[in-house]
Protein backbone atom coordinates (compact mmCIF):
# COMPACT_ATOMS: atom_id res chain seq x y z
CA UNK A 1 0.00 0.00 0.00
CA UNK A 2 2.65 2.33 0.86
CA UNK A 3 3.86 1.09 -3.00
CA UNK A 4 0.75 2.44 -4.27
CA UNK A 5 0.25 5.65 -2.17
CA UNK A 6 3.40 7.26 -3.65
CA UNK A 7 3.13 6.21 -6.98
CA UNK A 8 -0.30 8.36 -7.19
CA UNK A 9 1.41 10.69 -5.07
CA UNK A 10 4.34 11.03 -7.85
CA UNK A 11 1.43 11.69 -10.61
CA UNK A 12 -0.79 13.84 -8.42
CA UNK A 13 1.91 16.42 -7.35
CA UNK A 14 1.17 18.66 -10.06
CA UNK A 15 -2.28 19.59 -8.67
CA UNK A 16 -2.32 18.45 -5.43
CA UNK A 17 0.13 19.03 -2.27
CA UNK A 18 0.02 15.64 -1.33
CA UNK A 19 1.69 14.21 2.34
CA UNK A 20 1.97 10.27 2.63
CA UNK A 21 1.62 9.02 6.30
CA UNK A 22 2.35 5.36 6.95
CA UNK A 23 1.21 3.37 10.08
CA UNK A 24 4.30 3.33 12.41
CA UNK A 25 4.21 0.61 15.04
CA UNK A 26 1.30 -0.53 16.40
CA UNK A 27 -2.56 -0.12 15.87
CA UNK A 28 -3.24 2.48 18.68
CA UNK A 29 0.35 3.93 18.44
CA UNK A 30 -0.52 4.28 14.26
CA UNK A 31 -3.71 6.14 14.62
CA UNK A 32 -2.28 8.45 16.88
CA UNK A 33 0.80 9.50 14.27
CA UNK A 34 -1.62 9.72 11.89
CA UNK A 35 -4.21 12.02 13.67
CA UNK A 36 -1.30 14.31 14.41
CA UNK A 37 -0.35 14.62 11.14
CA UNK A 38 -4.19 15.47 9.67
CA UNK A 39 -3.89 18.17 12.71
CA UNK A 40 -0.31 19.31 11.40
CA UNK A 41 -1.09 19.31 7.72
CA UNK A 42 -4.57 20.17 7.44
CA UNK A 43 -6.24 18.98 4.26
CA UNK A 44 -8.80 19.28 2.01
CA UNK A 45 -9.41 15.70 1.44
CA UNK A 46 -8.31 12.44 2.71
CA UNK A 47 -7.49 9.05 1.00
CA UNK A 48 -6.71 6.07 3.42
CA UNK A 49 -5.26 2.92 2.06
CA UNK A 50 -7.34 -0.32 2.90
CA UNK A 51 -9.70 -0.70 6.06
CA UNK A 52 -7.56 -0.94 8.77
CA UNK A 53 -8.59 0.25 11.67
CA UNK A 54 -5.50 2.85 12.18
CA UNK A 55 -6.05 5.03 9.41
CA UNK A 56 -10.02 4.62 9.20
CA UNK A 57 -10.09 5.69 12.55
CA UNK A 58 -7.62 8.49 12.00
CA UNK A 59 -9.83 9.83 9.38
CA UNK A 60 -13.30 9.13 10.81
CA UNK A 61 -11.85 11.26 13.79
CA UNK A 62 -10.60 14.06 11.23
CA UNK A 63 -13.70 14.29 9.68
CA UNK A 64 -15.85 14.14 13.31
CA UNK A 65 -13.75 17.27 14.26
CA UNK A 66 -13.54 19.40 10.99
CA UNK A 67 -15.85 17.57 8.86
CA UNK A 68 -13.04 16.94 5.93
CA UNK A 69 -14.16 14.01 3.79
CA UNK A 70 -12.61 11.14 3.51
CA UNK A 71 -12.07 8.44 0.53
CA UNK A 72 -11.20 4.60 1.63
CA UNK A 73 -9.34 2.94 -0.80
CA UNK A 74 -9.71 -1.18 -0.17
CA UNK A 75 -9.05 -4.46 -1.95
CA UNK A 76 -10.66 -6.88 0.40
CA UNK A 77 -14.10 -8.16 1.48
CA UNK A 78 -12.05 -7.57 5.15
CA UNK A 79 -15.34 -9.73 6.85
CA UNK A 80 -15.10 -12.47 4.37
CA UNK A 81 -11.62 -12.29 4.47
CA UNK A 82 -11.62 -12.45 8.56
CA UNK A 83 -13.35 -15.21 8.60
CA UNK A 84 -11.93 -17.60 5.89
CA UNK A 85 -8.49 -16.65 7.79
CA UNK A 86 -9.70 -18.62 10.88
CA UNK A 87 -7.06 -16.27 13.12
CA UNK A 88 -9.74 -14.65 14.86
CA UNK A 89 -12.72 -15.55 16.83
CA UNK A 90 -16.03 -14.90 16.72
CA UNK A 91 -15.57 -11.10 18.70
CA UNK A 92 -12.40 -10.67 16.38
CA UNK A 93 -15.11 -11.19 12.88
CA UNK A 94 -17.30 -8.77 14.58
CA UNK A 95 -15.05 -5.82 15.22
CA UNK A 96 -13.87 -6.64 11.47
CA UNK A 97 -17.40 -6.38 10.29
CA UNK A 98 -18.39 -3.23 12.08
CA UNK A 99 -14.99 -1.86 11.17
CA UNK A 100 -16.35 -1.95 7.53
CA UNK A 101 -20.00 -1.26 8.25
CA UNK A 102 -18.81 1.88 9.71
CA UNK A 103 -16.02 2.76 7.72
CA UNK A 104 -17.87 2.29 4.17
CA UNK A 105 -20.68 4.63 5.98
CA UNK A 106 -18.46 7.57 6.65
CA UNK A 107 -16.61 7.38 3.68
CA UNK A 108 -17.37 10.49 1.29
CA UNK A 109 -16.33 8.06 -1.72
CA UNK A 110 -15.16 4.31 -2.34
CA UNK A 111 -12.83 2.77 -4.36
CA UNK A 112 -12.49 -1.00 -4.68
CA UNK A 113 -9.93 -3.12 -7.21
CA UNK A 114 -12.17 -5.36 -8.93
CA UNK A 115 -15.48 -5.57 -10.65
CA UNK A 116 -16.74 -7.63 -8.69
CA UNK A 117 -16.32 -5.89 -5.51
CA UNK A 118 -18.17 -2.89 -6.92
CA UNK A 119 -20.88 -5.16 -8.13
CA UNK A 120 -20.75 -6.46 -3.90
CA UNK A 121 -21.00 -3.16 -2.72
CA UNK A 122 -23.73 -2.12 -5.20
CA UNK A 123 -25.46 -4.81 -3.55
CA UNK A 124 -25.70 -3.47 -0.80
CA UNK A 125 -26.28 0.38 -1.86
CA UNK A 126 -22.98 1.59 -1.50
CA UNK A 127 -21.37 3.26 -4.89
CA UNK A 128 -17.82 2.28 -5.31
CA UNK A 129 -15.59 2.90 -8.53
CA UNK A 130 -12.41 0.65 -9.66
CA UNK A 131 -9.31 1.79 -9.41
CA UNK A 132 -7.35 -1.66 -10.20
CA UNK A 133 -3.89 -2.59 -8.38
CA UNK A 134 -1.33 -0.67 -10.37
CA UNK A 135 2.20 -0.82 -12.11
CA UNK A 136 4.84 1.09 -13.35
CA UNK A 137 5.28 -0.16 -16.71
CA UNK A 138 8.42 1.90 -17.43
CA UNK A 139 9.61 -0.04 -14.76
CA UNK A 140 8.01 -3.59 -15.02
CA UNK A 141 8.34 -4.33 -18.64
CA UNK A 142 9.98 -7.28 -20.77
CA UNK A 143 13.68 -8.39 -20.50
CA UNK A 144 15.95 -10.86 -21.29
CA UNK A 145 15.34 -14.08 -19.25
CA UNK A 146 18.69 -15.48 -20.08
CA UNK A 147 20.55 -12.55 -18.55
CA UNK A 148 18.32 -11.92 -15.92
CA UNK A 149 18.81 -15.64 -15.23
CA UNK A 150 22.51 -14.62 -14.74
CA UNK A 151 22.19 -11.53 -12.54
CA UNK A 152 20.89 -13.41 -9.98
CA UNK A 153 22.74 -16.65 -10.48
CA UNK A 154 19.65 -18.88 -11.14
CA UNK A 155 20.37 -22.32 -13.17
CA UNK A 156 18.94 -21.99 -16.78
CA UNK A 157 16.17 -23.98 -15.59
CA UNK A 158 12.45 -23.70 -16.38
CA UNK A 159 11.12 -21.49 -14.04
CA UNK A 160 8.00 -21.62 -11.87
CA UNK A 161 7.45 -18.05 -9.82
CA UNK A 162 5.14 -17.21 -7.17
CA UNK A 163 4.72 -13.90 -5.47
CA UNK A 164 3.03 -12.90 -2.32
CA UNK A 165 2.62 -13.04 1.66
CA UNK A 166 2.26 -16.34 2.30
CA UNK A 167 0.22 -16.12 5.63
CA UNK A 168 -0.26 -19.26 7.62
CA UNK A 169 -4.28 -20.33 7.05
CA UNK A 170 -5.39 -22.32 10.39
CA UNK A 171 -8.73 -23.18 8.66
CA UNK A 172 -7.97 -24.34 5.54
CA UNK A 173 -4.63 -25.74 6.58
CA UNK A 174 -2.29 -23.73 3.76
CA UNK A 175 -0.37 -20.80 2.61
CA UNK A 176 0.54 -19.25 -0.31
CA UNK A 177 2.74 -21.27 -1.81
CA UNK A 178 0.90 -24.45 -1.14
CA UNK A 179 0.15 -25.12 -4.89
CA UNK A 180 3.75 -24.47 -6.05
CA UNK A 181 4.41 -27.08 -3.57
CA UNK A 182 2.57 -29.58 -5.02
CA UNK A 183 3.08 -28.75 -8.74
CA UNK A 184 6.81 -29.09 -8.08
CA UNK A 185 5.96 -32.85 -6.78
CA UNK A 186 4.11 -33.61 -10.02
CA UNK A 187 6.62 -32.66 -12.22
CA UNK A 188 9.63 -35.04 -10.54
CA UNK A 189 10.40 -36.35 -14.06
CA UNK A 190 11.10 -32.73 -15.50
CA UNK A 191 13.42 -30.15 -14.70
CA UNK A 192 11.20 -27.40 -13.26
CA UNK A 193 12.27 -25.12 -10.56
CA UNK A 194 9.84 -23.11 -7.89
CA UNK A 195 10.40 -19.94 -6.50
CA UNK A 196 8.95 -18.46 -4.08
CA UNK A 197 9.37 -14.04 -3.71
CA UNK A 198 7.84 -12.93 -0.12
CA UNK A 199 7.56 -13.52 3.48
CA UNK A 200 4.76 -14.17 6.17
CA UNK A 201 4.27 -16.57 9.42
CA UNK A 202 3.36 -19.71 6.64
CA UNK A 203 7.13 -19.64 4.82
CA UNK A 204 8.09 -21.91 7.05
CA UNK A 205 4.90 -24.70 6.95
CA UNK A 206 5.64 -24.26 2.85
CA UNK A 207 9.13 -25.39 3.85
CA UNK A 208 8.20 -28.25 6.02
CA UNK A 209 5.89 -29.28 2.94
CA UNK A 210 8.35 -29.01 0.43
CA UNK A 211 10.61 -31.36 2.14
CA UNK A 212 7.64 -33.89 3.02
CA UNK A 213 6.81 -33.79 -0.78
CA UNK A 214 10.28 -34.26 -1.76
CA UNK A 215 10.74 -30.99 -3.26
CA UNK A 216 12.72 -28.69 -0.80
CA UNK A 217 15.73 -29.09 -3.16
CA UNK A 218 14.03 -27.36 -6.10
CA UNK A 219 12.16 -25.02 -4.22
CA UNK A 220 13.96 -21.75 -3.76
CA UNK A 221 12.57 -19.23 -0.95
CA UNK A 222 13.53 -16.01 -2.52
CA UNK A 223 12.43 -13.88 1.00
CA UNK A 224 10.67 -10.31 0.69
CA UNK A 225 12.36 -8.36 -2.20
CA UNK A 226 12.12 -4.64 -2.41
CA UNK A 227 9.84 -3.40 -5.24
CA UNK A 228 13.04 -2.01 -6.93
CA UNK A 229 14.36 -6.01 -7.30
CA UNK A 230 11.41 -7.61 -8.53
CA UNK A 231 11.22 -6.97 -12.41
CA UNK A 232 14.72 -9.00 -12.51
CA UNK A 233 13.57 -11.75 -10.61
CA UNK A 234 9.83 -11.68 -12.60
CA UNK A 235 12.52 -10.85 -16.30
CA UNK A 236 14.60 -14.83 -14.69
CA UNK A 237 10.80 -16.41 -14.32
CA UNK A 238 9.00 -18.86 -17.19
CA UNK A 239 5.84 -18.89 -15.72
CA UNK A 240 4.23 -16.70 -12.76
CA UNK A 241 1.44 -18.24 -10.75
CA UNK A 242 -1.62 -15.89 -9.60
CA UNK A 243 -4.03 -18.32 -7.14
CA UNK A 244 -6.96 -16.51 -5.70
CA UNK A 245 -10.05 -19.00 -3.69
CA UNK A 246 -13.25 -19.03 -5.83
CA UNK A 247 -14.84 -17.30 -2.69
CA UNK A 248 -15.70 -13.88 -2.01
CA UNK A 249 -12.40 -13.16 -1.45
CA UNK A 250 -10.95 -13.93 -4.23
CA UNK A 251 -13.88 -12.76 -6.51
CA UNK A 252 -13.70 -9.36 -5.30
CA UNK A 253 -9.96 -8.72 -5.99
CA UNK A 254 -7.15 -7.75 -8.44
CA UNK A 255 -4.21 -8.80 -6.48
CA UNK A 256 -1.05 -6.71 -6.47
CA UNK A 257 1.04 -9.18 -8.19
CA UNK A 258 -1.07 -9.63 -11.55
CA UNK A 259 -0.01 -6.03 -13.31
CA UNK A 260 3.68 -6.57 -12.25
CA UNK A 261 3.23 -10.03 -14.33
CA UNK A 262 1.46 -8.88 -17.05
CA UNK A 263 3.67 -5.77 -17.93
CA UNK A 264 6.58 -8.05 -17.53
CA UNK A 265 5.66 -9.98 -20.65
CA UNK A 266 5.01 -13.08 -18.23
CA UNK A 267 2.83 -16.29 -19.00
CA UNK A 268 0.67 -16.11 -16.37
CA UNK A 269 -1.32 -19.08 -14.34
CA UNK A 270 -4.02 -17.55 -12.78
CA UNK A 271 -7.23 -19.13 -10.91
CA UNK A 272 -10.27 -17.87 -12.86
CA UNK A 273 -11.08 -15.92 -10.60
CA UNK A 274 -11.57 -12.13 -10.20
CA UNK A 275 -10.01 -9.61 -12.50
CA UNK A 276 -7.27 -12.30 -13.58
CA UNK A 277 -10.82 -13.77 -15.41
CA UNK A 278 -11.53 -10.51 -17.06
CA UNK A 279 -8.30 -9.71 -18.23
CA UNK A 280 -5.97 -13.07 -19.23
CA UNK A 281 -6.65 -15.05 -22.12
CA UNK A 282 -8.45 -18.45 -21.52
CA UNK A 283 -5.10 -20.33 -22.20
CA UNK A 284 -3.80 -18.17 -18.36
CA UNK A 285 -6.46 -19.30 -16.91
CA UNK A 286 -7.27 -22.60 -14.49
CA UNK A 287 -10.45 -23.38 -13.25
CA UNK A 288 -9.93 -23.06 -9.44
CA UNK A 289 -13.22 -24.46 -6.79
CA UNK A 290 -14.21 -23.12 -3.40
CA UNK A 291 -11.92 -21.88 -0.61
CA UNK A 292 -9.21 -24.69 -1.42
CA UNK A 293 -9.26 -26.96 -4.40
CA UNK A 294 -6.82 -30.05 -3.74
CA UNK A 295 -6.91 -30.56 -7.81
CA UNK A 296 -6.11 -27.30 -8.34
CA UNK A 297 -2.12 -28.02 -8.47
CA UNK A 298 -2.99 -30.75 -10.79
CA UNK A 299 -4.71 -28.80 -13.39
CA UNK A 300 -1.67 -26.58 -12.89
CA UNK A 301 1.05 -29.14 -13.68
CA UNK A 302 -0.75 -29.98 -16.82
CA UNK A 303 -0.42 -26.35 -18.01
CA UNK A 304 3.26 -26.02 -17.23
CA UNK A 305 4.14 -29.53 -18.12
CA UNK A 306 2.53 -28.39 -21.93
CA UNK A 307 4.57 -25.25 -21.82
CA UNK A 308 7.92 -27.27 -20.93
CA UNK A 309 7.02 -29.75 -23.72
CA UNK A 310 6.14 -26.27 -26.06
CA UNK A 311 8.22 -23.41 -24.74
CA UNK A 312 7.61 -21.07 -27.81
CA UNK A 313 4.08 -20.61 -26.03
CA UNK A 314 6.15 -18.77 -23.69
CA UNK A 315 5.96 -15.35 -25.85
CA UNK A 316 2.12 -15.26 -25.39
CA UNK A 317 2.65 -13.42 -22.40
CA UNK A 318 4.10 -10.32 -24.15
CA UNK A 319 0.52 -9.67 -25.08
CA UNK A 320 -0.65 -9.23 -21.34
CA UNK A 321 1.94 -5.81 -22.14
CA UNK A 322 -0.50 -3.95 -23.68
CA UNK A 323 -3.04 -4.86 -21.71
CA UNK A 324 -1.34 -3.93 -18.43
CA UNK A 325 -0.57 -0.41 -19.94
CA UNK A 326 -4.08 0.26 -20.64
CA UNK A 327 -5.56 -1.53 -17.62
CA UNK A 328 -3.18 -0.94 -14.60
CA UNK A 329 -0.41 1.41 -15.39
CA UNK A 330 -0.22 4.33 -12.75
CA UNK A 331 -0.48 6.87 -14.89
CA UNK A 332 -3.90 6.23 -16.05
CA UNK A 333 -4.72 4.92 -12.38
CA UNK A 334 -3.62 8.10 -10.77
CA UNK A 335 -6.06 10.65 -13.40
CA UNK A 336 -8.75 7.92 -11.75
CA UNK A 337 -7.56 8.92 -8.56
CA UNK A 338 -7.56 12.51 -9.19
CA UNK A 339 -11.42 12.64 -10.41
CA UNK A 340 -12.34 10.86 -7.44
CA UNK A 341 -11.11 13.32 -5.27
CA UNK A 342 -12.05 16.30 -7.45
CA UNK A 343 -16.34 14.98 -7.03
CA UNK A 344 -15.66 14.11 -3.54
CA UNK A 345 -14.42 17.73 -2.96
CA UNK A 346 -16.84 19.99 -5.13
CA UNK A 347 -19.72 17.38 -5.50
CA UNK A 348 -21.50 17.72 -8.81
CA UNK A 349 -25.49 19.61 -7.92
CA UNK A 350 -28.04 17.47 -7.22
CA UNK A 351 -30.78 17.50 -9.93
Amino acid sequence: MSDRAEAFARRLDRDWIVTVTRREGGKLASRRVMQLALTRERPDIVYVFDLAVSGVAAAMWHKIRTGVPFVIDTGDAITALARQGGRRGLVGVAATAGLERAGLAAAAHVVVRGSAHRAWMADRGITASVIPDGVDTKVFAPRDRNSARAALRWPQTFTVTILGSSVWNPRLKMAYGWDLVDLLAQLTDLPVRGVLIGDGTGIERIRSLAESRGVSDRLHFAGRQPLATLPDYLAASDVCLSTQSNDLVGQVRTTGKLPLYMASGKYILASDVGEASRVLPREMLVPYSGARDDEYPSRLAERVRALVANPARLDAGLANVDVARREFDYDVLAGRVDRVMQDVIVPEPSV
